[in-house]
């Protein structure tokens, strides 16, 4: 047996096909371009390639993307000041600051310093709070952060929309993946479980899981021997490792090997990647019809 590879790539492009049509009809019926203001502190190689593939899928779809490249000497200050600009920027519906920031700077109160509506990452404690307490929906619902909306997208691939009772084990707890991830699954009736790296017995853990949602950064943690058979694996991993001398990139899941025993899997890359940008564009549509509304 071999498990359903879960495309993302293919999902992505059908989500973007959906969010075009609704780029179109916000210009059409607001005339008004939704659009995206990313900042790159610094000249981070991997970071400039993140914002570039942000920039042409923004513009794929119609909207418009505008990068600010700041140098990696840039006070705290005045990166904050550029923040306010686009803050008070009534055409800026959305601002992202590309992570890591230098050492000098404090991500937490440039993340603050983002106007909470327009927080296309979800990572402001307002967002976070919103999240925490079910406010998903509705006008002033909270803005969620991209990875766990693909995640969650992926998993429906798998099992209709209906995911109550689905064990589910999210191993890594990070603000950014892990913890809001698993309050996503909790409002889905999911019954959730947490890990990570230090977690006694990891292998037992994930061996009681319909679905493993791994995210800690750790290649090939998970291994063929841990997994459920038919268990859905989601691997939102991105780890660059050498093999053989040429450097490749792998997720946290030893897929060769995985993939004889899971039911479902997705691929590192083209698994969970692609939706993270799609769910960017989207929460900037949601940014910029909160704006309109």
């Amino acid at each position: 047996m071999t498990a359903k590879i879960i495309d993302g790539k293919k999902i992505a492009h059908e989500m973007r096909s959906k969010i075009a049509s609704q780029v179109n009809d916000i210009k059409k019926n607001y005339h008004i371009t939704p659009t995206l203001a990313v900042i790159l502190v610094g000249n981070d190689p991997a970071s400039e390639i993140y914002v570039s593939n942000k920039e042409k899928s923004a513009h794929a779809v119609g909207m418009n993307s505008i990068q600010f490249k700041l140098a990696s000497d840039i006070s705290e200050n005045d990166l904050i000041t550029k923040i306010n600009e686009l803050n008070a920027d009534k055409k800026v519906h959305g601002i992202l600051v590309q992570l890591p920031l230098p050492r000098h700077i404090d991500s937490k109160k440039i993340i603050h310093a983002i106007d909470f509506r327009k927080d296309v990452d979800g990572f402001h404690v307002i967002n976070a709070g919103k999240l925490s307490i079910g406010e998903i929906e509705g006008k002033n619902k909270a803005i969620v952060p991209c990875t766990p909306l693909a995640c969650l997208h992926l998993l429906k691939e798998v099992h209709g929309e209906d995911l109550s009772g689905l064990k589910t084990l999210v191993i890594g707890s990070s603000n950014i993946v892990g913890s809001p991830l698993a309050k996503l699954l909790m409002l889905e009736n999911c019954t959730v479980s947490i890990a990570n790296r230090s977690t006694k017995d990891l292998s037992a853990e994930c061996q009681n899981a319909d679905a493993i949602i791994v995210a800690a950064g750790s290649p090939n943690l998970i291994t063929a021997s841990m997994v459920k058979k038919h268990a859905t694996i989601i691997d939102v991993g991105i780890n660059r490792i050498s093999i053989d001398g040429v450097n490749r990139l792998v997720g946290d899941v030893d897929f060769e090997a995985v993939k004889k025993v899971a039911g479902s899997i997705t691929p590192v890359p083209g698994g969970v990647g692609p939706m993270t940008i799609s769910y960017l564009l989207k929460n900037t549509i949601d940014c910029c019809l909160q704006m309109i509304a």
